[in-house]
């Protein structure tokens, strides 16, 4: 099964210090969220819109948009500047 791209990548910290992970596509998404500890509102908006694109109901970019807002209520979107 291909991945789907999304563009530009969206940039976030992880559960490791100081490495950072450039997400370009639903199925880096989803993997990601997985590893978070909190699961607020965006988070399971994300998680719903990853499971949604895979079954060919969303866009990769609709992943994307949600992806980013669960990355900021988490605290862990990172500028391309970081």
């Amino acid at each position: 099964m291909p991945l789907h791209w999304f563009n530009p990548p969206v940039t976030v910290s992880t559960g490791k210090p100081g490495v950072r992970y450039g997400c370009n596509n639903v199925e880096g998404a989803a993997r990601e969220l997985m590893e978070w500890n909190n699961h607020g509102l965006m988070w399971n908006h994300a998680v719903r819109a990853c499971m949604s694109c895979l079954a060919g109901e969303m866009t990769p970019e609709d992943v994307r948009k949600a992806f980013i807002a669960a990355a900021e209520e988490e605290g862990k979107l990172l500028s391309d500047d970081h």
